[in-house]
């Protein structure tokens, strides 16, 4: 009698039995849309080429982050967020060693009771006294490449119920590296909305005589268009750049992920 392999059996109906409800849920989407009309040549190349608005109100700035500075101690970098107009900004930490090295954490501890924007301003100017600080240095050193990791579309319904045109929505890969090749490396995925555009535009270096963190480590602040307001706002995100993270077992994908 032979041996039956069960793994490649398994693996098969597993198959087989995605594509059955993919089927089924591509039938019962079509018997949905039935009535609906077929997409024109025009509304797709208008999806290729141009971006829907999404608000009426496009004057608004973007939200942008700057560096407060660096808790040896703790190995934390604090960042804030300036989300603009009277809104309060977002403190965030950057975690510089450990399990949590290179993820960026709001810290939500000082949100869970009702705080107006002029006592976090004010608790945001009494711990940066208390931290060390950072350094900007020549973002011409280092070079930014994005690669789109996944492709979505998302529909906003009008006032009147009709659907406008698709916006555009990338999972978008950053990486970080150094011009010369030597030096330190990061990366980080974000979800960018309209155009999968990023620029490098600062970095902070972290270099200093506490022997906690080494002295090859950077930040750097990518921005690119994370807010789907009006023709789109811009977003920043920061980048945690080390040469000792490629040293350690487990994936850089990791690293500085933020949304």
């Amino acid at each position: 009698m032979s041996a039956v392999n069960r793994d490649t059996k398994t693996q098969s109906t597993l198959i087989a039995l995605a594509r059955s409800r993919r089927m089924q849920r591509a039938v019962a989407h079509a018997h949905l849309h039935r009535h609906a009309s077929l997409p024109t040549l025009r509304s797709s190349i208008g999806y290729m080429t141009s971006t829907a608005r999404v608000t009426e109100d496009a004057g608004a700035a973007g939200h942008r982050m700057t560096v407060l500075g660096v808790s040896h101690l703790e190995g934390i970098a604090y960042v804030v967020e300036d989300i603009g107009g009277a809104v309060a900004p977002v403190v965030y930490r950057l975690y510089l060693r450990g399990p949590r090295q290179g993820h960026l954490v709001p810290l939500h501890a000082w949100y869970e009771h009702a705080v107006d924007e002029r006592e976090l301003r004010a608790r945001i100017a009494a711990l940066t006294t208390t931290l060390a600080p950072v350094h900007t240095t020549a973002a011409e050193a280092w070079m930014l490449s994005t690669r789109i990791v996944q492709r979505r579309a998302l529909r906003v319904v009008g006032p009147a119920g009709c659907s406008e045109l698709p916006i555009r929505k990338f999972a978008l890969q950053l990486v970080v590296e150094p011009v010369s090749g030597a030096g330190p490396i990061g990366q980080s995925t974000v979800t960018a909305f309209l155009h999968p555009h990023a620029q490098l535009t600062e970095v902070w270096s972290l270099a200093g005589d506490r022997g906690s963190i080494p002295r090859d480590v950077a930040i750097a602040r990518v921005t690119y268009t994370g807010i789907p307001s009006g023709v789109g706002l811009t977003k920043d995100t920061v980048v945690l750049l080390t040469s000792s993270l490629w040293e350690l077992d487990e994936p850089v994908s990791r690293v500085g992920t933020a949304g």
